[in-house]
C-alpha cells in the first residue's frame, strides 16, 4: 500500500485534512515559511542579477529535519500550502530543501477543504508554478531593497527604528495628504430651503429649491444661496408665488445585489459591519477556511479560500444556492438565471469568490459551534453569498417638479414594492454616505400629483449648512482607496494597516486614521527624495509588473534591473541631501526652569520634544503640544501610576512608570532607590530539577525576553511570553503567546510535535 505525504501550513489544515485523507496519507505542516532572506544583512546580490541569499528561519531547522524523515519514508509527496503566490514560495523552498530524490513531488491547489475538493485537488496536482514562485521572489526582494536601504537612513536622519517600504510608505502618504486636505479645506456657508405643500387637502409632502432663473443650485460659489439675507429674500419672493406641478415622472427601478466576496470587499464590509479590523477579518476568515471541529465531524473547512479578486462561483455552488433560495423563499425570490458578475480587469482570476463550502450549513446551525465574532464573520460571508443570488429588489420612484416664479422645486418619492436580495442583506455604505444611503432606502410616499395643477403653499424652511471637509480615512475606506489606486494586493492590506499603526506613522482614534508628526515627518522626507517610489501610480505599475511576471510574460531579473537604476541613484543623492531631524535643534522663547538657557525642539523616540540648549550640562526635557495657532504649550510629564506593591528594598511603594520599553514597575524613592523588580509570569522553570520561575527581561538592543530567576545558576531563556495554562492536548505545564500575520496574537503549545493553537479572545484583539 502506498503512503503519500502532504505538507501544508498550518496545523490546522494538516487536521482537516488527516481527518479527510485517512491512514493512507501523512499530514505534515511547514507552519509558515521555512526560508527565507537573512534578518541582518540585505541577502541580495545587487551585481549579479538580484540573486537572493536564503537561509533557513530561526527555530524551523527542526521542522525541516522532521518533514524530510516524512519526505524518506513517502512514497510520493503533494505540497499543498495556500493556494497564491505566498504558498508558491512556501512550496517552492519545501520542495528544494526536503531532499525528495526522484520521488515525484506535485503541487496540490486546496481552494476549500471538504472532502469532494480535497480529493479532487489531488487527482488534479500539478507541478510548481516557477512564474508565481519568481512573482513572490520578486516581490520580496523589492520590499528587501527598498526597507533595508531606505530603513538606514531614516535612522541616520531622524531616529532608529524607523523603517520605511515600498507599499505602506505609499498608504501614510496617502493619511498624510487627506490630513492635508482637511487642513487646508475652507468651509463655504450656503443655505437649503424647503417648501411643505399640499394639493386639495392633506397629506402635504416636501419638495425642495432646485432652481432659480433655470440655473441649478449647488454649494458652489457662483450657484448657491450665499447667506441668511439672500435665503430670507427669496422666501419672501416665494410667499407671493404661485405653485403649479410641471412634470410628474414615475418610474420603477430595480436595485440588484452585491457580488459575493472578494478579499478586499470582506474586509470593508466586515469593517463597516462589525466593526472588525482587517487584520482580525483576515486572522478569522483563515480559522474558517482551515476548519473548525463542528460536533462529532471534527474539523471542517466552512469557506473557500479568502485571498481572491475574483467574483466567480462555480456551477455546482450556484446550483446549490439556487436550490436553497427556491426551497427557504420562494420563486419570486430566484432569478430565471444565476447572477453573474464581472471581475476587474486587473482580477487574477485564479481563485472562486469567498463564499461557504456548504450553503446548507446555515448560521444558525453552526451558532454552537463558532465563536461570537467567528460566528458573525460567517454569518457575513453566508448572507452575501445567498443574496448575490436572489432577484433584485423593486421600487417605485416618482419625481415631481413643481415651478413658482422664477424658482423650480424638486419632490422625490420611492416605494419598496419587492424587497427581493433585501429581505437577507443590504451591502453598508461608507460612515460618510449613510445618511444619505437611508433616506434613499426610507419609504416616502407622494399625493397622486397631475401635472399642470396647483398646490398649496403651508409653509417655507431656509436651513444653514456648510461644506465638509473630506473624511478621515477609517480601515474601510483605506482599503477601498489602496485598492482603488492599485497599491498592494488584497493579501496585503492588513498586514499594511497593521504595519503603519506598529511603527507609529498613523493612529487609529474613534475609527478614524490620522498621522502623527513622526508619520508626517517620514512622509515628507520621502516625498522629497524619493517621489518615485511614493508615487501611487509608480506603485500601482509594479504591481502589475508583478502580475506580468506571474503570467510569464516579463522576466523578473529584468523588472529587478529596470527599478534598481534608478532607485540607487535616489538613494546615493538622499544620503548627502536629506536633512538632519536627529541633529536640529529649533530654538523657542521658552526658557529652561532649571538653569535659564533656551529651550529647544529636538526630535525623539516618540517625536518633538523641547530640551535646555545646554545639553549634557543641563539635562532638563519638556513635552510640549501647539495650540490652534501654532504656539507651544508644554506640558506636565504623566505621574506615575501606584502599583499597590512595596518595593523589597527600602519599603516605599511600588509604581507604574513609562520608559523607553513600555510601562514598567519601579520603586517611587527614585533616585534614592533605583530598584526595578523584575515582572513575574507565574510559570515554572521547565529546566529539570531548576524550580526556579520565568521573569520578564529586557536585553543590551531593547528587546524583550523571558529567562529563569535562578540565573547564573540555570540560564533557560525564551524569546517568547510563556502564559502559566496548561496545554489541553498534550499537557504541557505553559503556553506561549505569539502573534503573526497569519494567526494574529495568539496562544502555541512550546511542545511542536503538538501544534495546539489557541486564539485569544476578542477582548485581547485591537479592534
Amino acid at each position: 500500500m502506498s503512503n503519500s505525504l502532504i505538507i501544508v501550513e498550518s496545523p490546522a489544515k494538516a487536521r482537516t485534512l488527516q481527518r479527510y485523507l485517512g491512514k493512507s496519507f501523512t499530514v505534515k505542516a511547514s507552519v509558515g515559511h521555512i526560508r527565507d532572506l537573512p534578518v541582518k544583512t540585505l541577502g541580495v546580490d545587487v551585481e549579479h542579477d538580484f540573486q537572493p541569499k536564503y537561509v533557513t528561519i530561526r527555530g524551523k531547522a527542526k521542522i525541516i529535519t522532521e518533514l524530510r524523515g516524512a519526505a524518506q519514508k513517502a512514497d510520493q509527496i503533494y505540497l499543498a500550502p495556500d493556494p497564491d503566490r505566498e504558498g508558491e514560495a512556501i512550496a517552492w523552498h519545501i520542495a528544494t530543501t526536503i531532499e525528495a530524490g526522484k520521488k515525484p513531488v506535485r503541487r496540490v491547489l486546496f481552494h476549500e477543504l471538504t472532502k469532494k475538493a480535497i480529493l479532487a485537488a489531488i487527482e488534479n496536482a500539478t507541478d510548481i508554478d516557477q512564474n508565481k514562485f519568481e512573482a513572490q521572489q520578486a516581490r520580496r526582494i523589492l520590499d528587501r531593497l527598498v526597507g533595508y536601504q531606505i530603513s538606514p537612513l531614516l535612522w541616520d536622519k531622524v531616529r532608529r527604528g524607523l523603517s520605511a517600504g515600498r507599499v505602506q510608505s505609499v498608504a501614510v502618504r496617502m493619511v498624510c495628504e487627506r490630513e492635508q486636505e482637511i487642513a487646508d479645506f475652507t468651509s463655504i456657508e450656503y443655505w437649503s430651503i424647503i417648501a411643505e405643500l399640499q394639493q386639495d387637502g392633506p397629506p402635504p409632502f416636501l419638495a425642495q429649491l432646485e432652481q432659480i432663473n433655470g440655473q441649478k443650485l449647488t454649494n458652489k460659489q457662483d450657484n448657491r444661496i450665499m447667506d441668511e439675507a439672500a435665503a430670507q429674500a427669496i422666501v419672501s419672493e416665494l410667499k407671493d408665488c404661485s405653485y403649479v406641478i410641471d412634470k410628474v415622472n414615475k418610474k420603477k427601478t430595480r436595485r440588484n445585489p452585491s457580488p459575493p466576496f472578494i478579499t478586499s470587499s470582506l474586509q470593508i464590509e466586515a469593517n463597516r459591519k462589525l466593526r472588525f479590523s482587517a487584520k482580525k477579518t483576515m486572522m478569522l476568515a483563515q480559522r474558517l477556511y482551515e476548519g473548525i471541529a463542528i460536533g462529532e465531524d471534527g474539523p471542517t473547512g466552512l469557506i473557500t479560500y479568502m485571498r481572491t479578486d475574483s467574483t466567480r462561483i462555480n456551477d455546482e455552488a450556484l446550483a446549490q444556492v439556487r436550490d436553497y433560495i427556491l426551497t427557504a423563499y420562494g420563486d419570486k425570490h430566484l432569478p430565471a438565471k444565476p447572477n453573474i458578475y464581472r471581475a476587474k480587469k486587473s482580477a487574477q482570476d485564479a481563485h472562486e469568490a469567498i463564499r461557504p463550502t456548504d450553503v446548507a450549513k446555515t448560521p444558525d446551525s453552526l451558532a454552537s459551534f463558532l465563536e461570537k465574532d467567528m460566528l458573525a464573520l460567517y454569518t457575513l460571508i453566508w448572507k452575501r453569498f445567498v443574496a448575490s443570488q436572489m432577484a433584485p429588489a423593486i421600487y417605485d420612484q416618482t419625481s415631481v417638479t413643481i415651478t413658482a416664479g422664477r424658482y423650480g422645486f424638486k419632490a422625490v418619492g420611492s416605494i419598496v414594492r419587492f424587497l427581493g436580495f433585501m429581505t437577507l442583506y443590504v451591502e453598508s455604505g461608507d460612515e460618510s454616505q449613510t445618511t444619505q444611503q437611508a433616506d434613499q432606502e426610507r419609504d416616502v410616499l407622494l399625493p397622486d400629483l397631475k401635472e399642470g395643477q396647483s398646490v398649496e403653499l403651508l409653509k417655507l424652511d431656509p436651513k444653514q449648512h456648510f461644506t465638509q471637509p473630506p473624511p478621515r480615512y477609517t480601515e474601510a475606506t483605506l482599503v477601498k482607496a489602496l485598492e482603488e489606486n492599485g497599491v498592494g494586493r488584497p493579501s496585503t492590506y492588513a498586514a499594511i494597516l497593521s504595519t503603519i499603526q506598529e511603527k507609529e506613522y498613523v493612529k487609529l482614534e474613534q475609527r478614524k486614521f490620522s498621522p502623527t508628526d513622526l508619520g508626517k515627518l517620514v512622509n515628507e522626507l520621502l516625498v522629497r527624495h524619493f517621489p518615485a517610489i511614493m508615487n501611487t501610480e509608480f506603485t500601482a505599475s509594479m504591481e502589475q509588473n508583478l502580475d506580468r511576471i506571474e503570467e510569464g510574460s516579463v522576466d523578473w531579473v529584468r523588472i529587478m534591473h529596470d527599478f534598481y537604476g534608478p532607485f540607487r541613484q535616489a538613494l546615493d543623492l538622499a544620503k548627502n541631501d536629506m536633512k538632519s531631524v536627529k541633529r536640529s535643534a529649533v530654538p523657542t522663547d521658552i526658557k529652561c526652569k532649571l538653569c535659564g538657557g533656551v529651550m529647544v525642539i529636538k526630535w525623539g523616540r516618540k517625536g518633538e520634544f523641547l530640551a535646555c540648549e545646554n545639553y549634557p550640562e543641563c539635562k532638563n526635557t519638556q513635552d510640549f503640544k501647539k495650540d490652534g495657532e501654532g504656539n507651544i504649550v508644554p506640558v506636565d510629564k504623566e505621574e506615575p501610576m501606584p502599583s499597590g506593591e512595596k518595593c523589597e528594598k527600602c519599603g516605599r511603594p511600588l509604581v507604574y512608570k513609562n520608559g523607553r520599553f513600555g510601562r514598567f514597575l519601579a520603586c517611587s524613592g527614585y533616585p534614592e532607590c533605583k530598584h526595578i523588580p523584575a515582572e513575574k509570569t507565574g510559570v515554572r522553570c521547565p529546566e529539570e530539577g531548576c524550580g526556579g520561575e520565568l521573569i520578564k527581561k529586557i536585553s543590551k538592543k531593547g528587546k524583550i525576553f523571558y529567562s529563569c530567576n535562578h540565573y547564573p545558576k540555570c540560564r533557560y531563556a525564551i524569546w517568547d511570553k510563556p502564559v502559566n495554562e496548561p496545554c489541553p492536548d498534550c499537557q504541557a505545564p505553559y503556553l506561549l503567546e505569539k502573534e503573526n500575520k497569519k494567526y494574529g496574537l495568539h496562544l502555541k503549545c512550546p511542545n511542536e510535535k503538538c501544534g495546539y493553537m489557541k486564539k485569544l479572545t476578542a477582548e485581547d484583539e485591537e479592534v
